[in-house]
């Protein structure tokens, strides 16, 4: 029988720019995965911090060769959406690589404020306030433009939010609009439920921005939930809403962006394939097409890339417990953490990652089910992104076998709720941050310990 190497080795391509296997053991990142584990255990957490910066330049660099290829007169401003991972560690990586921030509530208003105090940024970064606002997020926002953060911009997603602008900014400001896109064809819903529908957003200014000498709309801003892709589906909501920044751009001089919200996307498999040289260049060549032909100034390109930006930095690897066989062809391999918690995409949008064996690439492989330590029925995982099934080596006595889920670093922990109350109380993970240095080095340091009894018994009411 084949081994595990050998039925990789047919489909894909490893090693790669991610991957590679020394000894029958996985490096990702170039990182040696079972040191990693002699040192720290698991389950744990890991982030690669110089993959965040990586893709920024990544991006920015696609960007500048698109805007120079096709003469586009604007420019592109990279801003990270702060939802995706809120932790000190990605901000400062991000700012490091000169990314602007985007932001969801009142509380991402204290991280901005928290870095400024640092000197992280200063009062000329864009922070872009998306969402629909509660009374403490306004605030914080008007305090944040009345204290000098001049590019600190609400971006409108009723048309209700102006009226406490303009009653509590002390100053002149800018101002974006959010329209609200159409969902997909087979969304549960036919519009988004956030921002402006499309035939009010020339209206609403001409009746209620136009004529206020403090306000300056800057920004038009749309957002799709697939993403970035080459689809009907996606050109179509792009030229539309570019064909309406043409519309408002006719009446309103202030008008010199818009904000493609909706990143790009990032390896589930892989067998991943996605051109992003032949994306941006189509977004930037689209949208100086349709403003050439509506003979208006093309707009400066703002992006908020989230799970692009941070997703593929980390990874997250479990031991297996236990194998158990349930029936005649149902055998369970039993991680020492849970689906549910640790990775709750996969079971709540049934989102699939890269699964590979960290070790035992030399041993047989069968077919297996992963089950995790809730009580649960569906906290389970059973298929890949290529395949409806899940092969791993063989678990022989005595010979422990490690699984990673790989680009894990996007959303996982916010849903799930990391240092809070788990599902069972099953403990987070720890978390292991690991840098590099100009001369290759690998530095390892613990973030977080893996969450204690007492935490959950203090929020419990216990302590």
């Amino acid at each position: 029988m084949e081994n595990y190497s050998d039925l990789i080795q047919q489909t894909f391509n490893v090693p790669n720019a991610d991957f590679d296997v020394k000894d029958q053991q996985l490096w990702f990142h170039g990182i040696p995965l079972m040191d990693l584990i002699a040192r720290f255990e698991t389950p744990l957490k890991f982030t690669f911090i110089p993959n965040i910066g990586h893709k920024i330049e990544t991006a920015n660099r696609l960007f500048q060769k698109a805007i120079a290829t096709h003469n586009y007169q604007g420019k592109h401003i990279y801003s990270y959406c702060t939802k995706s991972s809120h932790y000190r560690f990605v901000l400062d990586e991000v700012l490091a690589h000169g990314s602007h921030i985007e932001t969801s509530s009142a509380f991402d208003m204290a991280i901005v404020k928290r870095l400024y105090q640092e000197n992280k940024i200063d009062k000329d970064v864009y922070v872009l306030c998306n969402g629909f606002k509660r009374p403490l997020y306004l605030e914080y926002i008007a305090a944040a433009i009345n204290q000098g953060f001049h590019h600190c911009i609400p971006i409108l997603d009723n048309m209700r939010e102006v009226d406490f602008y303009t009653s509590h900014i002390e100053r002149d400001f800018l101002l974006g609009i959010r329209v609200a896109t159409e969902e997909e064809p087979n969304f549960d819903f036919y519009t988004s439920r956030l921002g402006i529908r499309y035939k009010d957003v020339v209206p609403f200014y001409q009746e209620k921005l136009a004529a206020n000498p403090t306000i300056r709309l800057k920004i038009l801003h749309f957002f799709i939930n697939t993403g970035i892709r080459d689809t009907a589906y996606y050109w179509n909501e792009l030229n539309k809403f570019v064909y309406k920044y043409c519309e408002l751009r006719k009446v309103c001089d202030t008008l010199d962006s818009i904000d493609i919200g909706g990143g790009l996307p990032i390896k589930t498999s892989l067998s991943f394939e996605y051109d992003y040289e032949y994306m941006i260049g189509e977004i930037v060549r689209n949208i100086k097409q349709i403003c050439d032909e509506e003979g208006v100034p093309v707009p400066n390109i703002f992006t908020e890339f989230g799970a692009f930006t941070v997703g593929e930095s980390t990874a997250t690897i479990y031991s297996i417990l236990d194998q158990k066989l349930q029936n005649d062809k149902e055998l369970w391999y039993m991680i020492d953490g849970s689906f549910i918690t640790h990775l709750p995409d996969t079971w709540g949008i049934n989102q699939r990652f890269i699964l590979l064996p960290i070790n035992q690439w030399d041993k047989p492989y069968h077919k297996v089910n992963l089950g995790g330590l809730t009580c649960d029925s569906q906290d389970y995982y059973n298929s890949d992104t290529h395949s409806a099934k899940i092969f791993l080596p063989k678990i022989e006595k005595g010979e422990p076998l490690y699984l990673g889920f790989f680009n894990t670093g996007a959303y996982q922990d916010a849903l799930g709720g990391v240092g809070g109350i788990q599902h069972c109380l099953i403990p987070s993970p720890k978390h292991i941050l690991i840098d590099q240095d100009d001369e290759g080095k690998l530095s390892y340091s613990l973030f977080a310990e893996e969450q204690k009894e007492d935490s959950m018994l203090k929020t419990l009411g216990y302590v």
